[in-house]
């Protein structure tokens, strides 16, 4: 082998190596862009989870044109309110409703920093379980089972206040009293509906939230940050190659 020939074998190898060099350190980028930490995992969820209870919170706003954030009788609502209309009391019922609903949306506004810091304090040990999962709202499930409880317990005052605030209580009372006379009545009102208020509202805000979620998993429009569009694409890819799997296995 002459010098020319030579001089020219390794510069084919010196690029050779440059090239292979940038190629795995471009894989090694790619990797890290398409495969987040467990940490950016649960950041993307928590934004998810964030940005549901801003939409729930939205739909509060104007309760009136929204069934699920209206107030409604606890047990046969409709029932009780053919009752109360034949003891002319429909007047009082429709005040009563259009006061707890208001309640309702006063409490989850005023209780807005109770769930995002509920959502902060999410523990990332499960979060990649909880992100690729064909469970539309996986993520708002674990924020429910993990934080009803204290939410609830937080809520009640809020909801308290506010139900006195609008004189609520004091015109429910006045149909409890009424109602629970009736003979033959089975199962008498409760005079006290701060937990079924409370219980309520959380349970809207949770729907509200389970919707958002599922509109982030499967539209990309709704996924408003980079640390959501990184770890739900993700979600995407990893979901399809588990589809891919089951449908070679079959």
């Amino acid at each position: 082998m002459n010098n020319s020939t030579m001089k020219r074998f390794k510069v084919f190898a010196v690029a050779a190596t440059v090239l292979f060099l940038t190629a795995c350190s471009t894989l090694q980028q790619v990797a890290s862009v398409l495969v987040p930490s467990q940490y950016e995992m649960a950041g993307g969820l928590k934004d998810a989870l964030s940005q549901g209870v801003f939409r729930g919170i939205d739909a509060f706003a104007d309760p009136n044109g929204n069934p699920l954030v209206r107030f409604a009788l606890p047990g046969d609502a409709a029932k009780i309110e053919n009752a109360l209309q034949q003891w002319g009391l429909d007047k009082t019922f429709k005040q009563v409703t259009q006061k707890y609903t208001n309640a309702m949306a006063t409490a989850v506004v005023a209780a807005k920093p109770i769930f995002l810091n509920s959502i902060k304090s999410m523990s990332i040990k499960d979060a990649a379980g909880i992100l690729i999962t064909d469970n539309t709202h996986a993520a708002t499930d674990y924020f429910k089972n993990t934080t009803t409880s204290n939410l609830m317990t937080a809520f009640r005052p809020i909801v308290d206040s506010t139900v006195k605030l609008q004189g609520a209580d004091k015109d429910w009372k006045k149909i409890t009293s009424v109602y629970n006379a009736i003979p033959f009545i089975s199962k008498p009102l409760e005079d006290n509906l701060t937990d079924f208020v409370a219980a309520r509202a959380i349970d809207a805000m949770f729907v509200s939230i389970a919707n958002e979620e599922k509109n982030i998993r499967t539209n990309l429009s709704f996924r408003k940050t980079d640390m959501m569009k990184k770890v739900f694409a993700y979600a995407d890819d990893q979901m399809k190659k588990k589809n891919v799997q089951y449908n070679l296995s079959k």
